[in-house]
């Protein structure tokens, strides 16, 4: 209990997102290695339109507690529900670019708006 009250809001959320992340049977993020094949869980943190070698790309920064994720949707603009402070779980191949891993055109859920 004491270690509740004198955690901060951020370590907290971080608590409750590994929690979620064990719960649905996903894989931790900062346990992801390269090439390998994941279903992660997490909060999306921002969103982006950031073109890619001239095509349009979604990207966002998926977050479970432990690591970020790059999540990067080629040749999408927007697609509805994508937005900061959504939980989600993708699945697919883990790449890494640049020292970050990404995870590219996943497959995807979205969560549940609020509390479960």
């Amino acid at each position: 209990m004491l270690d509740r009250l004198s955690s901060s809001q951020q370590d907290l959320e971080s608590e409750e997102l590994q929690e979620d992340t064990q719960a649905s049977g996903c894989t931790r993020i900062s346990e992801c290695s390269d090439r390998q094949i994941v279903k992660v869980a997490g909060t999306l943190r921002t969103v982006t339109l950031r073109p890619r070698a001239g095509v349009p790309a979604l990207e966002a920064e998926l977050f479970d507690g432990t690591a970020p994720l790059d999540v990067v949707w080629l040749g999408r603009r927007s697609i509805v529900g994508i937005e900061p402070g959504r939980r989600l779980i993708a699945s697919g191949r883990i790449a890494m670019s640049h020292g970050r891993r990404v995870l590219f055109n996943p497959k995807y859920e979205l969560r549940p708006l609020g509390k479960e």
